[in-house]
C-alpha cells in the first residue's frame, strides 16, 4: 500500500527559541580628536598591548629627527584580536572594491613608474 505524499509544509519556528539580538551600541563622539598617523609602534606586556601612533615626517628616507608620538592606545589581547579581525575584514572588502593595497612603498613607487611591469 502506498502512503499519500505529505504536503510541503514549512515548519513553524519554535516560539521558545528567539534569535540572538545584537546589542545596540551607542557611541558619543562629541569629544573626539582626529589625528593622522603614518607610524605605529606596538609593544606589549603579558597583559596588554600598547600602540603608539605618530607622524614620521621623513617616511622615505632615514633621518636623525625623532618621530613624535602623539597618541597611545593600550588594550588587552582579547580586544586586540577583535580589532585585528575587524581590520582584516575591512582591508579585504577594500581590496575587493579597489584592488590590492601594497604596503611596500618601494613596490608602490615602481608600480607607479612602470605600471605594466608585473603583467
Amino acid at each position: 500500500m502506498n502512503a499519500a505524499p505529505e504536503p510541503n509544509v514549512a515548519a513553524e519556528p519554535d516560539k521558545n527559541t528567539a534569535a540572538p539580538v545584537q546589542p545596540s551600541i551607542r557611541v558619543d563622539d562629541s569629544h573626539l580628536v582626529a589625528s593622522y598617523a603614518n607610524f605605529c609602534r606596538i609593544t606589549g606586556t603579558p597583559e596588554e598591548l600598547i600602540f603608539d601612533f605618530g607622524l614620521n615626517p621623513h617616511p622615505f628616507t632615514a633621518s636623525a629627527d625623532a618621530i613624535v608620538v602623539t597618541q597611545r592606545i593600550s588594550t588587552n589581547y582579547f580586544t586586540a584580536k577583535r580589532m585585528a579581525h575587524a581590520l582584516q575584514m575591512t582591508l579585504e572588502r577594500h581590496e575587493a572594491a579597489f584592488g590590492v593595497v601594497e604596503p611596500d612603498v618601494t613596490r608602490r613607487a615602481m608600480d607607479a613608474q612602470f605600471p605594466h611591469a608585473r603583467e
